[in-house]
């Protein structure tokens, strides 16, 4: 018995051991089992929380349709007749060009400085990463191009106080990084970074980079210009050139350094181009600023309009956005045309500006003057000028009683104002910085093709940055004497007169009036009584058609100023018409009786040339050919009779070619009007003061001839000098088939036109109008000779 118990003992030893065994066996496996769990679970989690966040379930990411198209704001270009880019409209201002449009040297500095390992990658860059990481950031984040670029695109700036979200969006970026790099090539990402990327002041894009500090284009640029817009990547403000140029200097050598280290660059190369100066050629971007200014400003209208009106919508059925959709709007303005137009818009009035300033020595109440024009008048129109402006309505804002605000207006402050050598600094008040600019004299111009209705240049003012009134479209003025031409086409058409139909000119009286308009006497022919422009002449023939069928023909050329059909003044142009309006209708007479509607878009294309908009021409016949070109005779004789209105032309202007026109002068001078035409053009001035209380004192400075005629000849000028344009200089075409109408004057003993030749006849029984009219004395009025120039 005592020998059994050392054996029991050791079994149940030998059992506890197997038992632990056992145990550790299963906990070894529980815990493999674990860990393997873990290690799947962990895996399933890295794949579901990558498929959360490549599907945006994490952070807001782009669906495929958007990676595949990226949207950009693009800016639609105004492109010229003769293929110049006026001008843009944008939000952003960028104007995307493609790979092939850039130089090596340019991709190279980008690659070299922001990605060296650009090629060899899928997005990204693990090494950098790896980089970053271990040097806490210092060195760069380990972005990649493509990772940039997905940022700009889609993720946007990352809130570096919010760690958690910033993480979520670097691997946000990660994730866009490569699907774009699945979708687009190499070249194409560097394409959309360069156009997407903003460099600065609103130069969005390297095309407007380019532009803005060099004025080049990405193609021309060269080695150390491509490092200088490079070097901006990194902080478009710290390395601005034109800003902080010593900044822009040391970050183009850090770049130029780069191509170095990456044998894009030469040694000897680098250091030749470290020592150039700082070079550049800065074009200033502004909508205020440029060439045509004023009709840019009303093609961003117009445009819209068009597309809304033809009920043009994009694939997804929205409106078109002319500052994000990146139309080309091609126009009928010719680049050159519009330039010699400003030219000559500035080239008179700066002269004719001195010339009125000289009456700010005598005149108290300069620049207004007349008698009916006091100080309650002058108050009146200066409170109404300060009410428009943005100074007075911030402080009517927060709440500035009139007295306080008149009392700010009168204290002198820094400011900026209009002068014809450029703005200027300087010290004024407000209130008589208003009384200031008021004094300026304002202009507007408009030129046609008349078989087109092409307009070509277009002046809407002096300076859009000071005044951004336009006085093309928007302004109506009384027109004066270039009414008349209407009165007188109906008086042919109706009546069946000629240009040699003679009429009275003695003093008009207005029925149930004593009211009497000044007249020389005698009798003249038509063409003499525009030549001259003659008053009574015109309101005879008025009140022979009355005013209905003038009004009338009025309407059919485009005309929509509402006239009374009792009132025989607007013969004498008493009517607020636009220039738009009137050069419009000016070129029914040069295009055989038929009116165009003046046209300024002749195309509208998207931003991949799918055509949107073709316009096509408003037209209708208003009178006959020979109606026309008898016209055509009359008014030619404002430039051809020796005191005609427009005899300037010839005598001073030296214009020897045939010229259609006439001149235009309104109540004490407020408005001064010339429009004249060639075959193939025609051109309408008009100039003038904000308020026609500010005007010249005397109608010798102050009448068309003086204000409008000058610029008009002035752009003609210009136009010849350029063979290019094709402006005729040549005659008027003659209607084909033989007409009633008798054109020849000078038969009558009347005066003979550039051209043609010396009448060797006399004629004793010219066509003639009653003499005596029952609505007016015939009388000698011993203060206005027939000698006396009228408009």
């Amino acid at each position: 018995m005592s020998n059994q118990k050392p054996s029991l003992t050791k079994d149940k030893t030998t059992k506890k051991k197997y038992t632990q065994k056992t145990k550790k066996k299963r906990s070894y496996k529980k815990l493999l089992f674990t860990l393997w769990m873990l290690f799947f679970i962990g895996i399933i989690a890295v794949f579901a929380f990558f498929y959360l966040l490549a599907n945006g379930f994490i952070v807001d990411l782009p669906d495929t349709k958007e990676l595949e198209n990226p949207r950009l704001s693009l800016a639609s270009e105004i492109i010229s007749a003769d293929d110049k880019v006026l001008g843009k409209f944008y939000k952003e201002n960028r104007t995307p060009i493609d790979y092939s449009e850039l130089p090596q040297n340019i991709v190279d500095a980008l690659v070299s400085t922001e990605d060296e390992r650009y090629y060899e990658h899928s997005g990204i860059d693990y090494e950098a990463v790896a980089r970053a990481v271990g040097k806490m950031g210092q060195e760069g984040g380990g972005s990649t191009i493509t990772q940039q670029l997905a940022k700009m695109l889609f993720t946007g700036s990352r809130d570096k106080n919010d760690k958690i979200n910033a993480v979520m969006q670097k691997l946000g970026e990660w994730v866009v990084a490569v699907q774009l790099e699945k979708r687009f090539t190499k070249e194409e990402i560097i394409a959309l970074y360069l156009n997407k990327f903003e460099f600065n002041w609103n130069a969005i894009g390297i095309k407007n980079a380019a532009k803005l500090f060099f004025n080049k284009e990405p193609k021309n640029l060269n080695i150390e210009e491509s490092a200088v817009l490079v070097g901006m990547l990194k902080s478009p403000s710290k390395y601005n050139p034109k800003r902080n140029p010593n900044n822009a200097k040391l970050r183009r050598e850090v770049v130029l350094k780069q191509m170095v280290k990456n044998e894009r660059l030469t040694q000897t190369a680098y250091d030749s181009l470290r020592l150039l100066p700082l070079e550049l050629n800065y074009t200033k971007f502004s909508s205020k600023l440029g060439t045509a200014t004023y009709f840019r400003e009303f093609l961003k209208n117009e445009v819209t309009e068009m597309l809304q009106t033809q009920g043009v919508k994009k694939a997804d059925g929205t409106p078109y956005d002319i500052q994000l959709d990146g139309l080309k709007i091609y126009t009928t303005i010719d680049s050159r045309m519009q330039e010699n137009a400003e030219d000559a818009v500035k080239k008179h009035l700066i002269r004719h500006q001195r010339t009125f300033n000289r009456e700010k020595s005598w005149n108290k109440k300069f620049p207004f003057h007349g008698k009916t024009v006091g100080p309650k008048t002058i108050d009146t129109l200066m409170t109404k000028a300060m009410r428009w402006t943005e100074r007075y309505k911030t402080l009517k804002k927060n709440g500035l009683s009139e007295d306080s605000i008149r009392a700010i207006f009168k204290k002198p402050v820094e400011m900026e104002i209009f002068t014809w050598k450029g703005s200027e600094d300087t010290i004024m008040s407000p209130w008589d910085s208003i009384r200031y600019h008021k004094s300026i004299l304002q202009a507007g111009l408009m030129s046609m093709e008349p078989q087109t209705g092409y307009v070509k240049a277009w002046v809407g003012g002096i300076d859009f940055d000071h005044f951004q009134y336009d006085h093309v479209k928007k302004g109506r003025r009384q027109i004066g004497s270039t009414f008349k031409p209407f009165v007188y086409v109906t008086a042919i058409s109706e009546k069946h007169y000629s240009p040699c139909t003679m009429i009275s000119n003695a003093p008009f009286r207005y029925r149930g009036s004593s009211k009497t308009v000044r007249g020389g006497g005698g009798e003249v022919s038509l063409k003499k009584g525009l030549a001259m422009s003659l008053n009574p002449v015109a309101l005879r023939l008025i009140d022979k058609t009355t005013p209905k069928p003038v009004i009338q023909l009025c309407r059919d050329l485009g005309i929509t100023t509402k006239m009374s059909e009792n009132d025989l003044t607007i013969a004498l142009g008493s009517a607020d018409i636009s220039l738009y309006e009137m050069v419009g209708a000016y070129g029914a007479f040069a295009n055989k009786g038929i009116y165009v509607k003046p046209v300024v878009v002749w195309r509208v294309e998207d931003k991949d040339g799918r055509i949107l908009y073709e316009n096509k021409p408003e037209t209708r016949e208003v009178f006959s050919e020979e109606v026309a070109y008898a016209m055509i005779k009359i008014m030619r004789g404002s430039a051809d009779h020796p005191k005609g209105t427009s005899k300037w032309l010839r005598s001073r202007y030296n214009l020897k070619n045939p010229i259609a026109c006439k001149t235009g002068t309104t109540n004490s001078n407020s408005d001064g009007w010339f429009i004249g035409f060639v075959p193939n053009l025609v051109t309408g001035v008009w100039v003038g003061h904000e308020d026609r209380a500010a005007h010249f004192a005397s109608t010798a400075n102050g009448q068309g001839a003086a204000m409008a005629l000058p610029i008009w000849a002035y752009y003609m000028k210009d136009n010849y000098k350029n063979k290019k344009l094709g402006i005729s200089n040549k005659k008027f075409e003659e209607p084909e088939t033989e007409s009633e109408i008798d054109f020849n004057c000078s038969e009558y003993g009347g005066f003979k036109a550039f051209g043609e030749p010396q009448a060797v006849a006399v004629k004793t029984n010219p066509v003639k109008v009653d003499s005596i009219d029952i609505n007016t004395r015939i009388q000698q009025d011993s203060q206005t000779s027939d000698d006396e120039l009228f408009d």
